[in-house]
């Protein structure tokens, strides 16, 4: 594939008198070092990071201007790396993708070769970003939480289930023959979570105003957090003996307050997901189920599709708390 093009459209935030603002400009192409190529775009998609850099979050990106998008998928149109060819179709998420590097709020974007992932057959590139790196990071907690609990050990508990995390999870443990709760803050979401495979939905105010004690009755084999803080330790107290904790989230709060008895005294594993720098074999281990064994039936129905002029809008949505499930940006 030649690209003939000059300039390409890309999402750019800019920082002016202290102030972030965004919008959509042509931007030009940049030579390719060694061991890069140059994707271009089919779909991104939007996740909590995404929206923090697009206000200005320098906890996320330090130098702007800037284009967001930590998730890309599409075709190799240029290649200085002899893992990737031209035309093969390739997925990009998180390392530094889209902090402080552009991201995938564009049509063409360039990264490193060891970044990259094949696109497992068995995947279109919209479904690889309706998973994204939220999906992706929901895959590696399954992955986790499958190598010690079985179906048969209990049911398993996933907070803030509404979310791209949460709700892909849930449906990966329905899929494979979990009982699976769901912990929203969403009294109006109950359904959705239903319809997603779980079998029953506890509301957030209601699991945080359990006893403060230093243990809870044991009603879990284990779980996925996805937003930390008082959750996460009512979660940890209410797990089985020798349970397993995954989480990956801090939305809540970055802080537990706990007592070590559900570790000495019932043998709780807490197991931490860092998707950004996740080992690239567990990648391609995660990214091949989720297009075989995991591969998930009702991908669209849990996802919105949107195009760059209304990308702004839905950031704003999610900072608020206000967009649900998965929503992929279409840039071809």
């Amino acid at each position: 594939m030649v690209n003939t093009k000059t300039t390409f459209k890309a999402f750019r935030v800019e920082e002016e008198s202290e102030k972030f603002i965004s919008g959509i400009k042509e931007m030009p192409f940049e030579a390719l070092e060694e061991e890069e190529i140059l994707i271009k775009v089919h779909y991104s998609s939007l996740n909590y990071k995404d929206a923090l850099s697009a206000i200005g979050n320098k906890g996320v990106t330090r130098n702007f201007p800037h284009t967001p998008g930590i998730d890309a998928v599409g075709t190799v149109i240029s290649s200085k790396s002899s893992k990737f060819n031209i035309n093969e179709k390739v997925i990009v998420t998180s390392y530094d993708l889209g902090m402080n590097t552009n991201g995938g709020f564009a049509e063409y974007v360039k990264v490193p070769e060891n970044w990259v992932v094949k696109l497992p057959k068995g995947l279109s590139t919209k479904e690889a970003m309706i998973i994204g790196t939220a999906g992706l990071t929901a895959g590696m907690s399954v992955l986790r939480l499958t190598e010690t609990i079985k179906p048969t050990d209990g049911t398993i508990v996933v907070s803030g289930a509404t979310g791209g995390v949460g709700s892909v999870s849930v449906m990966i443990l329905n899929k494979l023959g979990y009982k699976v709760v769901a912990i929203t803050g969403k009294e109006d979401e109950k359904q959705y979570l239903l319809d997603l495979g779980a079998t029953e939905v506890i509301l957030r105010k209601d699991f945080e105003e359990l006893q403060n004690r230093p243990m809870l009755k044991p009603l879990f084999a284990g779980a996925i957090d996805t937003v930390g803080g008082v959750i996460l330790e009512n979660i940890i107290k209410s797990v089985n003996p020798l349970g397993v904790v995954t989480c990956c989230g801090n939305a809540a709060s970055i802080k537990l307050e706990l007592t070590v008895f559900p570790f000495i005294l019932r043998g709780v594993s807490l197991i931490g997901i860092d998707s950004q720098n996740y080992p690239m074999n567990y990648r391609e281990q995660v990214w091949n189920k989720l297009a075989d064994e995991w591969k998930l039936d009702n991908l669209e129905s849990n996802a919105n599709t949107i195009s760059l002029d209304e990308l702004s809008g839905k950031l704003n949505l999610m900072l608020t708390g206000k967009l649900k499930g998965r929503t992929v940006l279409k840039l071809v």
